[in-house]
């Protein structure tokens, strides 16, 4: 299948899975990533007069929020914007801190500004009757590299087949800025914080074991072991059978 199919695959799917549920359109994080920006022009090819772009940056890199306003602006697409700064703080004011653990605490604050994001996208998606619309892929979902109730709290995910290699090539199809294609991927939940990095792989090597399965025996110990360890999060609560 080509991009072309794909994209129109993928179009088809969003616009069908929406109707389907009785919506009227969709609501999209914009965060200035490939992944998002490949999403969003795709619902808005679906639903041309009833996408709705939410930029919400939250102590977030300004490049980031930037990207995202020039893809807005490019395709067109109508955006609000929702600082999501005092509402992180106020709430920090009153949990408690871990100082004597700093990466725990740090990957606990990353976690509640994705959260903060998701409660965002569904106001919106209520005020409008819209569907909250996710941009996590394959390769994402296949590790669990993404935030429980943060953004892995959405409607549908449209890229959830794609590994990110797929998500480059349609990016480029769609013509996004190549800036936001080129650039580390991050959820930009710290300063410095970059998938890759985190992960301890690169996602090439990641989509050549998910896509091929192949990866030498350390690397492949250590995709399977965060795989099993993250089965919680790409399953829906288990109920007690009583």
């Amino acid at each position: 299948m080509n991009n072309k199919e794909l994209a129109e695959k993928i179009v088809l799917w969003i616009r069908d899975t929406v109707l389907a549920s009785n919506c009227k359109g969709v609501v999209i994080g914009i965060s200035g990533g490939v992944d998002s920006s490949v999403l969003a022009v795709l619902c808005q090819r679906a639903f041309p007069q009833n996408t709705l772009g939410v930029i919400m940056p939250c102590y977030n890199n300004h490049t980031e929020a930037e990207h995202a306003q020039e893809l807005a602006k490019q395709f067109s697409m109508p955006t609000r914007i929702v600082v999501l700064d005092s509402v992180f703080d106020a709430l920090l004011k009153v949990l408690p801190s871990n100082k004597a653990e700093p990466v725990i605490e740090q990957v606990a604050k990353g976690n509640l500004k994705a959260r903060l994001r998701m409660v965002v996208l569904y106001y919106f998606a209520n005020q409008f009757n819209y569907m909250v619309v996710g941009s996590s892929n394959r390769s994402e979902l296949s590790v669990g590299y993404f935030t429980k109730y943060g953004d892995g709290g959405v409607d549908i995910m449209p890229l959830g087949s794609l590994v990110k290699r797929q998500i480059r090539e349609l990016a480029r199809f769609l013509c996004i800025p190549q800036q936001i294609i080129d650039k580390p991927p991050s959820a930009d939940l710290w300063e410095g914080q970059t998938d890759e990095e985190e992960l301890g792989f690169s996602y090439e090597e990641l989509d050549r074991y998910l896509v091929n399965g192949k990866a030498d025996d350390e690397l492949k110990k250590k995709i399977e072991s965060m795989m099993a360890t993250s089965n919680h999060k790409r399953q829906p609560p288990p109920v007690a059978n009583l």
